[in-house]
């Protein structure tokens, strides 16, 4: 439908394997002319096959593929492996997509100059880099023997692109939270690492062993950032092992907890006692007010930022006075409703958790502050 109405601005493209036989060596396109046909079937033909190789397509190959599945060479575009995702934009450079469908859609030519993204490129390449090893504290990798990376690859990337704007080798490596409940020798492993980082997540599940890896880090003196859950549980160990404050816990493990350092809004509460979940998380971009002379502050340069949230649970205000009396920095506060958003401690080489998801707003040519911030210091 798109198509038949937007003729001029609608283009399809057809993404296709073609398989290399070892035994013989020759790449075969029969896979290609089939998922062309069988597009072709269901009414649509593409402007452009996008062909997933091992090895980039030589001419031959696109010759065979534009004769059988009715399309110009130029079109047959290749996409072969690559060490790393971000060689991708250059390959397609090369192969002349952007020409391709500037030239279809008739646009004008705004083209920039992909000279910034060769220098990452060669960054990441660079063999002189020094490694980086940051362990992320998470519950969401295992799954019946399988490892679900992707579940924290915002946080992953954003780990990358900080890294290598520092000419650092990242390598990442997951810790499981239940692992450390099971057994505190699994604690003794974060001295391995440079820095930590307690990623968000929902549910009560590993939440202890996150709580043991924070302590850790606080106490041992390495780099740690808390992101949203990791932040929430960064103020309960706080709370419980400073503070004094035992039984210190949140809502959302324990609805009826003596001592809620962390807890739902009061209109948020009056929403749910009625059984209506929606729109009660904090959402999108929220205000916050950073404190001046602390981390946060200098790693953003600016006293006022805009970040994205999604979580449901707060820091309770009725015990940021023991908090703070006892050491912990309130950095950032959310003026429009008085939220903690980023907490801080002193006298320590980068101790820093938000409320907020800065891993959302990192880019590989412009990497977040606050990641940036930390692998300055796991560096050191």
């Amino acid at each position: 439908m798109m198509k038949l109405k937007y003729p001029k601005k609608v283009l399809f493209a057809l993404v296709t394997y073609l398989p290399t036989i070892k035994t013989i060596g020759e790449m075969k396109t029969k896979p290609t002319q089939t998922s062309s046909r069988l597009l072709n079937e269901a009414g649509i033909q593409a402007d452009f096959i996008l062909g997933r190789a091992s090895v980039p397509l030589d001419q031959t190959r696109k010759r065979k593929i534009s004769t059988f599945c009715s399309i110009d060479t130029k079109d047959v575009i290749s996409a072969p492996d690559v060490d790393s995702i971000y060689e991708i934009p250059i390959n397609f450079e090369k192969e002349g997509l952007g020409d391709r469908i500037i030239k279809k859609l008739k646009l004008k030519n705004k083209k920039e100059d992909d000279g910034e993204w060769q220098k990452l490129i060669d960054r990441i390449k660079d063999p002189k880099k020094k490694d980086v090893k940051i362990g992320i504290v998470g519950k969401y990798f295992e799954s019946d023997g399988f490892s679900l990376t992707d579940s924290y690859i915002s946080v992953f990337e954003a780990i990358k692109h900080s890294a290598w704007a520092n000419n650092r080798n990242p390598i990442i490596e997951w810790i499981s939270s239940s692992k450390i409940e099971e057994d505190n020798k699994e604690l003794l492993k974060l001295k391995n690492y440079d820095g930590i980082i307690v990623p968000g997540g929902f549910g009560n599940r590993g939440i202890e062993g996150k709580i043991k890896a924070i302590e850790y880090c606080r106490k041992n003196k390495i780099p740690f950032l808390g992101l949203c859950l990791g932040l929430q549980l960064a103020v309960i160990e706080f709370a419980r092992n400073v503070c004094g404050i035992k039984d210190a816990t949140s809502t959302e493990f324990d609805p009826k907890a003596k001592n809620p350092l962390i807890d739902l809004m009061e209109e948020q509460k009056e929403t749910i006692k009625k059984h209506q979940y929606g729109a009660t998380m904090r959402l999108g971009a929220w205000n916050c007010k950073i404190n001046k002379g602390t981390i946060s502050q200098k790693a953003y340069k600016t006293e006022n930022i805009s970040e994205r949230h999604r979580h449901r649970y707060e820091v309770n205000n009725k015990y940021l006075d023991q908090l703070t009396s006892k050491g912990l920095v309130v950095a950032g506060v959310n003026p429009e409703k008085g939220l903690v958003e980023i907490i801080e401690l002193k006298d320590h080489p980068f101790f820093v958790a938000t409320q907020f998801h800065p891993e959302l707003k990192s880019r590989p040519l412009s990497p977040h502050p606050l990641f940036n911030e930390f692998i300055k210091a796991t560096s050191k």
